[in-house]
């Protein structure tokens, strides 16, 4: 493995060398993949047995199974993110977002480069509650396990609304990608001002988060059979807090002006780790 390893450069493609070089970088080119697939193949598994074995739960009172299956999820997401890790396919760098654990009443807003972004920030903090597109709700893999966790639908904007500032106002942790869906313009979309609103009707603190990497695997348009280039690179960090105070647009307005002040490329193939 260490002899392939070194045939192959940081941004995993292969070297110019002798055929034979280049046989071999293939194969490790080709490795890489099979493992990547299997690894994901695996994390729908889990995932799917998760969402089976929490079935009973729909009988349990919601102050208990809530928390329960939120902190199964976050298990989910750091075992196959530490797999992917000790494989040599990821590098990241999470270890900040564990200080803000133990919060309560806020809303996370991390911006929004790829599809993994979730199980980034889900992985450090368990006892979050997402802001969910309507089609979770019925995938196999996710839709039962983000009910039971208590996750909020889109599927209908009003009840959207006071679900979430319900749950904020419970004393949860709310996250919501404020860009609405996955970058399409470096370095951030268009922030619009429903988190804002939430934040003012719950009367809690954005707590925004930077995520960087090296990869547009899964960004908006990469379809999930396309393999990416490896190791992915992935850096996720607290960045500031703010209050909603004010027009929602201003809110808005001041969390773009920040992000894009932040953020040089979400999508950065340049990103090393330390």
């Amino acid at each position: 493995m260490a002899v392939l390893a070194c045939l192959v450069r940081k941004d995993g493609w292969p070297e110019a060398g002798s055929k034979f070089e280049i046989m071999l970088n293939r194969c490790f080119r080709l490795f890489q993949i099979v493992l990547f697939y299997l690894m994901l193949c695996w994390l729908g598994s889990m995932l799917l047995l998760g969402n089976i074995a929490a079935l009973p739960l729909l009988l349990a009172p919601r102050p208990l199974r809530q928390p329960l299956v939120q902190w199964t999820i976050s298990a989910i997401c750091r075992c196959f993110l530490a797999g992917a890790q000790a494989s040599g396919l990821m590098r990241l760098d999470l270890r900040a977002l564990d200080r803000l654990n133990g919060r309560e009443r806020m809303l996370l807003v991390p911006n929004h480069p790829s599809m993994i972004d979730a199980f980034l920030v889900l992985s450090r903090i368990p006892r979050a509650v997402c802001l969910m597109k309507a089609s979770i709700s019925s995938n196999l893999f996710l839709g039962a396990g983000a009910y039971l966790a208590g996750y909020v639908s889109n599927r209908y904007p009003e009840q959207m609304f006071r679900a979430a500032i319900r749950a904020v106002q419970q004393g949860s942790v709310l996250m919501i990608f404020p860009e609405g869906t996955r970058t399409t313009r470096q370095p951030v979309n268009d922030i619009g001002g429903s988190v804002a609103l939430i934040a003012q009707k719950a009367e809690a603190p954005l707590q925004t988060i930077i995520i960087t990497t090296n990869s547009p695997y899964l960004s908006k348009g990469w379809k999930i059979w396309r393999p990416p280039a490896f190791p992915l690179i992935y850096r996720a960090v607290p960045g500031k807090e703010f209050k909603a105070q004010g027009r929602r647009d201003e809110t808005a307005h001041r969390l773009q002006q920040y992000f894009e002040a932040s953020i040089r490329l979400s999508i950065d193939p340049e990103l090393r780790l330390d």
